[in-house]
């Protein structure tokens, strides 16, 4: 098994982007400077991070010159205020080196007072909500709620502020001394010159210090809108001071969907939007998408680091071969990684991997182009979990399946669509020894450099061409144990063709409208929603068979208005037509449905999909406000 963490070793041939973003910090000198680190889930962004870091601390006085802060403001969702608890590390973590350096330390504690200030002044929020709303509290507390009252009215009033903060300050007299000392200084009359104080605080910190901070800022993207929000507004407090260097990696689409469900009562444009997000990030990187080498360099290493933990070759070997393997990468251009580059890598042991380099050959360029994985680094260690998982389900259960053969078919499970699954699972179904007769011929055709055909609709795509032509060929082999193996997604294929006469009545009905009729509601519901998911199939594949036109996709959708349960299912099927020939006419159904959601905002964001369909959901959402 591989850990879905961040890699502390470069297989990704990454360590040219990580060696610039550093580069652009020691070039800064003591300028401050903001580097967004973008790409989508999975494609290593938090590596990425972790090796500006790293190459950053290897230089030789980088302990001197740099302080470095890691934040993840996930950890910190619904446990804290994500804003605060950035302030608090970079507050604390001025502090511990000041204490260690033994110089700056009363700069640093005025830092970090400071920040307490502005926690203590959101703290004071809900007292003087409290106020506004007559709320009576007794003790020490209730004078506080009295004196912020008071001050509350005094700015109704126009009376003096300073004389009310006093008094707010007096009240708090009787509180515990940890909260006192949150609010016993203000220093400043206006949060805009408290903002400004805060900031020349930790100028001052980090000029006496000599250091240049380093906020490595991670998994953004990850957290729900207020809580992003919440830390880049942390972050746009202490950017642009000198000497400092932020980091931040997250999918530059999820922030631009957190800026706007931020401002979700303000009609904010996509211009502003951009230069909301620009006004923090000085410098873009995206994350390089990974190519045929790239991929193929990472499943040789990956596979060679599980011979190492099965003995089947020595630590060492692995040791020796991977900076080559790197190295070789690096020089991909001049020539391509080649199974003879591989092989020489592994020297003496490239025998032992015979299996796995020519698996990694083969499955590099699919992996790469296959829009189901497209070269994502997290999927193809996911992909490669499923397979030695299913690996120890087959040995435990005295399973004789091939290695070869177990990646190819799981490949196809992996990214084949639901209709081309469910065609080669009922092909194997049917026969008596669990063949896929149809690749006979397939496969026979793919060896002798003949033109794919198709054996059916669903199997279109260059995939299918591709993946026939991997080795090995399946066609002679029994696939039932595979099947089998994969029954997470087979097995909602077993009952399909058994439909009940009620059920049978219901479809035969449902093939006679083009439309949702209310009157078949209740015919369906009588049914349950075993026989109506049933029913719900055979729609689908008959909407597949008539190439997805309207009528058929609307007698759908009287499935689901009887089932809500079984839109995901709907959802799932209509994700596989083309945005570029969605039907416009399906657009009213889908918008009305909460299990369309995620579909409907695909279908926005996709630049093929038809602009009158796109025109229609932006008004069926605006009526809907």
């Amino acid at each position: 098994m591989w850990h879905d963490i961040e890699a502390k070793v470069d297989l990704l041939n990454f360590s040219f982007v990580a060696e610039a973003a550093a580069q652009l910090i020691r070039d800064s000198g003591g300028e401050p400077l903001t580097i967004g680190i973008s790409g989508g889930w999975g494609v290593g962004k938090s590596s990425l991070v972790k090796m500006v870091g790293a190459t950053l601390q290897a230089d030789g006085d980088a302990k001197k010159r740099y302080v470095f802060l890691e934040f993840n403001a996930w950890l910190y969702q619904g446990f804290d205020d994500a804003r605060h608890a950035l302030l608090q590390a970079v507050g604390d973590k001025l502090t511990d080196l000041a204490h260690e350096r033994k110089t700056a330390l009363d700069k640093a504690l005025a830092f970090a007072k400071r920040i307490k200030w502005f926690k203590a002044a959101h703290l004071v929020t809900p007292v003087v909500t409290g106020a506004l709303f007559g709320t009576a509290l007794g003790g020490p507390l209730g004078t506080v709620l009295g004196a912020v009252g008071g001050l509350v009215k005094g700015f109704a009033d126009g009376e003096d502020v300073k004389e009310r903060l006093a008094e707010v300050k007096e009240a708090y007299g009787g509180l515990h001394p940890e909260l006192k000392e949150l609010l016993k200084e203000n220093r400043e009359e206006s949060l805009p010159k408290e903002i400004e104080a805060l900031r020349s605080a930790f100028a001052d910190v980090l000029k006496e210090l000599d250091v240049t901070l380093v906020v490595l800022v991670d998994d953004l993207d990850r957290c729900l809108p207020n809580t992003a929000i919440s830390t880049l507004e942390a972050m746009r407090l202490l950017l642009y001071v000198p000497r400092t260097a932020f980091i931040i990696a997250a999918d530059e689409q999820m922030i631009r969907g957190a800026v706007k469900a931020h401002f979700a009562q303000v009609d904010i444009s996509d211009d502003l939007v951009t230069s909301y997000f620009d006004k923090l990030i000085q410098v873009p990187l995206r994350v390089p998408r990974l190519g045929v080498n790239e991929v193929k360099a990472y499943l040789v290493l990956l596979l060679a680091d599980l011979a190492v933990r099965r003995r089947q070759i020595p630590v060492e070997a692995l040791a020796d071969a991977q900076p080559k393997v790197l190295a070789a990468l690096k020089k991909g251009w001049a020539g391509g990684l080649t199974r003879e580059v591989l092989n020489a890598s592994f020297g003496a042991h490239a025998s032992a991997l015979a299996q796995q380099i020519d698996v990694a050959d083969q499955l590099a360029p699919i992996l790469v182009t296959s829009e189901q994985i497209s070269g994502n680094p997290r999927l193809i260690k996911r992909f490669l979990n499923n397979l030695m998982i299913r690996q120890t389900v087959a040995t435990a259960q005295g399973m004789t399946v091939g290695f070869e053969e177990f990646v190819k078919f799981q490949l196809f499970e992996r990214c084949a669509s639901a209709a081309a699954f469910e065609f080669l699972a009922q092909a194997v179904a049917s026969n008596d020894e669990g063949k896929a007769g149809f690749l006979q011929k397939l496969e026979h055709s793919a060896s002798k450099g003949e033109a794919y055909v198709a054996p059916h609709p669903s199997w279109g795509s260059p995939f299918y061409e591709q993946w026939v032509k991997l080795s090995p060929q399946l066609a002679d082999v029994s696939l039932l144990p595979y099947l089998y193996l994969s029954r997470d997604r087979a097995a909602s294929l077993a009952s399909y063709d058994e439909l009940s006469p009620e059920a049978r009545a219901v479809f035969d009905a449902l093939l006679k409208t083009d439309k949702v009729i209310a009157a078949l509601k209740q015919p369906l519901e009588a049914l349950g929603e075993a026989d109506a998911e049933r029913v719900l199939v055979r729609l689908v594949r008959k909407a597949r068979t008539d190439q997805w036109t309207s009528g058929a996709i609307s007698r759908c959708f009287n499935v689901t208005k009887a089932y809500p349960t079984l839109g995901a299912k709907l959802a799932s099927a209509l994700s596989e037509i083309p945005p570029s020939q969605f039907p416009t006419a399906v657009g009213p159904l889908l918008v009305d449905e909460p299990w369309a959601t995620a579909l409907v905002a695909s279908l926005e964001a996709d630049p093929n999909t038809p602009q009158a369909l796109k025109n229609l959901f932006a008004r069926k959402k605006k009526e809907a406000k």
